[in-house]
């Protein structure tokens, strides 16, 4: 199955609520003939943007790759929230790798934030970035267990960030009476991804990266240089940046044995009015909450509820994702039974076992950045930087990622979907119950 055809048309924007309020930049040409440069990145979304953005402003003569269009993946189409802390929390840092290392990665996970936040200002102030995320539990029991890891992180780690919610404080902020409480989360943020992806784009073209769009990567030599082909051309390059995240296919499997991809859905609903704005969430923060098939909502610029939700457990996106989102949606918030959606999509990820994310030096001269499992909006940007670092001699950083765990999804390339489509159907079962 070719997951970048097989929901979307080749070199289009989905017909999501991002691409229709973005400004497009200029188709930039596919890739032709021989060429040759010190870095060839492959993959137009976050992390290939940020490493192309970074090395240039070493001085590399970089060339990036793809397939479709700058910020096309799931890079232009997610969430937006872009949240403080590693995918998985510090406790289980602690247990895997130690307190030194978690502390690390917790310190990484901070500057993630603080890079997205500065390239936005930067590049892409449209993007409206504001602050705060809330983390809102869906079991009462969860409620003391998110307060006392606010009071681990304020004691162990110094961040006093995070204000713990009771269910009246949840009340005030969510119009749902399905949360009992959680934490509100005020060194995180939500913005536009998709201006966020084009505003990097923008940047490394007058950095002087050459971005050639519609150039898919059909085969990879691993050698010193590197050689990288596409249907029409041929680079040759010093080194290579593989940022493919879930899209990653056959062209390595290194990548593909630890990514996999999976599919997720959003819908926006009608422009509301303030007063009714402020009944589903009274400030402009972005939620998440505590289901592992995770509800995440937030307000768009023009007063839309952007709300992602629903599973699927296919390759291809379901033929009424508006229907498949209004599920869970009203099943959050009754008051918006039968509400207008006007836009709804899918996008494409990529998850790693652990949920951590998969940095990779595959050879001397090719580094991997992949499966940020629906963190990748700050750690996917992190992650061009530090394999810009990385390219520059300044591998300590890369390294302490690499180093962290990342298991092959049990079963290989033919039993994988099935065991992962098993294992979300238990945990969604489980949500319910």
């Amino acid at each position: 199955m070719d997951l970048l055809s097989v929901n979307d048309r080749p070199g289009a924007y989905p017909p999501s609520w991002y691409a229709q309020t973005a400004t497009p930049l200029p188709p930039f040409a596919a890739a032709a003939g021989e060429m040759r440069c010190d870095v060839c990145v492959v993959g137009g979304g976050f992390t290939g943007l940020s490493a192309a953005l970074h090395l240039a402003e070493r001085g590399f003569d970089v060339v990036l790759l793809e397939a479709q269009r700058v910020g096309f993946g799931a890079s232009g189409r997610n969430g937006g929230q872009v949240g403080t802390g590693q995918r998985q929390d510090q406790d289980w840092l602690e247990k895997t790798v130690g307190k030194t290392a978690a502390r690390e990665l917790w310190d990484l996970s901070l500057e993630s934030v603080a890079l997205t936040r500065d390239l936005a200002a930067r590049h892409a102030p449209d993007a409206g970035w504001a602050d705060g995320i809330i983390h809102a539990a869906h079991r009462e029991r969860y409620v003391p267990q998110m307060h006392a890891y606010a009071q681990k992180l304020a004691r162990d780690y110094g961040y006093d960030q995070v204000r713990p919610l009771d269910r009246e404080q949840m009340r005030a902020l969510v119009g749902s009476p399905a949360y009992y409480g959680g934490e509100l989360d005020m060194g995180g943020g939500h913005l536009h991804p998709l201006r966020y992806a084009l505003g990097l784009a923008r940047a490394c073209a007058a950095a002087g990266v050459r971005i050639h769009e519609r150039s898919r990567v059909t085969a990879l030599t691993k050698a010193d240089p590197a050689r990288v082909l596409t249907e029409g051309a041929t680079i040759t390059a010093r080194f290579v940046v593989l940022a493919m995240n879930g899209y990653a296919g056959r062209l390595e499997p290194e990548v593909s044995s630890r990514v996999m991809p999976i599919n997720n859905f959003i819908a926006a609903t009608r422009p509301m009015s303030d007063a009714e704005r402020a009944g589903i969430i009274s400030a402009d923060h972005a939620v998440a909450d505590s289901k592992f098939v995770i509800n995440y909502f937030r307000f768009s610029q023009d007063n839309r509820l952007l709300f992602g939700g629903g599973e699927s457990y296919g390759y291809r996106f379901p033929a009424d994702i508006a229907a498949k989102v209004r599920t869970p949606m009203e099943e959050i918030f009754p008051q918006l039974k039968g509400i207008e959606i006007t836009h709804a999509w899918g996008g494409t990820l990529g998850i790693a076992a652990n949920r951590m994310p998969v940095f990779a030096r595959l050879a001397g001269n090719v580094l991997s950045a992949a499966g940020f499992s629906g963190h990748g909006v700050a750690m996917g940007t992190l992650g061009g930087k530090l394999m810009a670092e990385a390219i520059s001699g300044q591998a300590g950083r890369f390294d302490v990622m690499a180093a962290l765990p990342s298991p092959k999804f049990p079963g290989g390339a033919s039993l994988r979907w099935p065991l992962m489509v098993a294992a979300m159907l238990w945990f969604s079962l489980r949500d319910r119950l």
